[in-house]
């Protein structure tokens, strides 16, 4: 999806004021919809219903539904309540509401609030009605309008602005869509009194040739240090390559100067998946680790969200690969690092980032990750005094707070784990049936077992001491 933002120039106010009683009728009507879908009505009922009642043809009143039931819809994806959803933003609701700000600056605020929840106005693209009927690009010869549908045959002209400074490309583009009659949908908005128009255009992208048959591209973002780590592996999942990409540029700046980075960090990549001819994996795009609150307030949650624009890159990675015709595999990150730090980080001398790599391109060849011999008899002969002592070492050595708990917390799971398998009379390990427990704990016992003794403070980037300790087998030596 392509989107262009451009202002609208109003030729007189009695027009503008038209238009925003349309964006006021439509924002309510829509409100009313996600209302009426709580309560269980049908599309059909709801569109018979709403036109005579807010005044507006069809279409309006059915695109008026289908933002509602997107609404309803992600809120409760994001498991949060549907019936109190916030229209105009929580944020700003609940600054208004604390009444911490008086005068002027409330007004401001309270004005903002009310542009966001009343002024608002979707309209669908159609290719059979020429890109857009209700909100349709003209290019005349003192410039490019947008007609805007405001009634039963009449219309509302405005000037797009393509910009503060004119820009010239954009008019083309502006003009090759008015020309080519390709489907757009328009939202417009109202912003500090001026009215916006946002242009959605979907990218129609070329076959797919370059797939995972020859294998693929693992990518690991990383927060600390800014980088990207990759991995190519085959067809059948062995490791050929890896190397990573630093990216001090995202650490610090501009919102434009990150944003301007990180779609040149994301070329780099399918520049690479392109001369491998290997298809790319990356992370579900989902980040579900929204801390304690729900509200990205934890630690991990905003190093994620905030400092490092984890989304928005693998997002462009997504987008560049899809024009080029490579394969874009999503696969699920549940422990990928884990893995890739205790089983391929030591036994390929990598770091575990690049361990953390090749597990995704990995799984998304659809391979499993065994648990070798040796890590089942180190876990085999781990006892649970070996981490009452371990609990015991972390108490008195740690001083981080917040790392002394994460890790008495890891610890005493992994102690339950153990407790549960003193039942098994060969006490050999396997997923246990009927438990809360899954294949995912062996490799968390295995963590906690092996790295949080050797650094306690601070997860190691290099695994080297691993390699005698679990590939060799030698965890008894002193």
């Amino acid at each position: 999806m392509i989107v262009i933002q451009a202002k609208l120039i109003f030729l007189n106010k009695e027009d503008k004021q038209i238009v925003l009683d349309l964006m006021r009728r439509w924002s309510s009507c829509m409100r009313f919809a996600y209302k009426r879908l709580l309560e269980g009505y049908d599309r059909k009922t709801l569109k018979r219903d709403l036109q005579g009642m807010f005044d507006l043809n069809s279409r309006y009143v059915d695109d008026a539904i289908m933002k509602a039931r997107s609404t309803l819809e992600s809120a409760r994806e994001l498991g949060n309540n549907p019936k109190k959803v916030i229209f105009g933003g929580r944020d700003l609701f609940g600054k208004l509401k604390k009444r911490h700000i008086n005068g002027k600056g409330y007004e401001k605020l309270k004005i903002r609030w009310q542009e966001k929840r009343k002024r608002n106005l979707y309209s669908r693209g159609d290719k059979s009605k020429k890109g857009n009927l209700n909100t349709r690009i003209e290019v005349r010869k003192n410039g490019t309008f947008l007609r805007i549908n405001v009634g039963e045959r009449k219309y509302v002209y405005a000037k797009i602005e393509a910009g503060y400074k004119k820009n010239k490309r954009r008019e083309e583009l502006f003009r090759e869509i008015s020309e080519s009659n390709i489907s757009y949908s328009v939202e417009l908005k109202l912003k500090n009194g001026s009215i916006y128009a946002y242009f959605a255009i979907e990218e129609e992208y070329p076959e797919i040739k370059i797939t995972k048959e020859k294998g693929a591209i693992g990518i690991d973002i990383n927060a600390y240090p800014d980088n990207i780590s990759w991995v190519e592996v085959d067809e059948k999942g062995n490791l050929i390559s890896y190397g990573s990409i630093p990216m001090p540029e995202l650490a610090s700046g501009s919102s434009d100067k990150r944003e301007y980075f990180r779609w040149q960090y994301a070329h780099e990549i399918v520049k690479l998946a392109k001369e491998k001819g290997k298809a790319i994996v990356i992370e579900d795009l989902e980040i579900k680790n929204k801390g304690k609150r729900g509200d990205f307030s934890g630690r991990k949650s905003r190093r994620i969200k905030h400092s490092f624009s984890y989304k928005s890159l693998l997002k462009k990675i997504k987008v560049l690969a899809k024009r080029e015709g490579i394969e874009v595999i999503e696969i699920n990150p549940a422990y990928t690092s884990i893995i890739g730090m205790l089983k391929y980080a030591p036994q390929y001398m990598i770091t575990k980032d690049m361990g953390a790599a090749y597990v995704i391109a990995r799984r998304g060849l659809g391979l499993q990750e065994k648990i070798p011999d040796n890590y089942i008899k180190f876990l085999n002969a781990l006892t649970v005094d070996e981490l009452e002592e371990l609990k015991e070492y972390v108490k008195n050595t740690v001083k981080n707070k917040y790392l002394k708990k994460r890790h008495l917390k890891e610890i005493n799971r992994a102690i339950k784990f153990l407790q549960s398998l003193e039942s098994e009379p060969e006490r050999v390990l396997r997923p246990l049936d009927g438990t809360s427990f899954s294949i995912y704990d062996f490799w968390r016992v295995l963590k906690v077992a092996v790295v949080t003794p050797l650094s306690p403070e601070k997860v190691k980037r290099d695994f080297s001491t691993l390699k005698e300790l679990l590939i060799q087998g030698k965890w008894r030596d002193p």
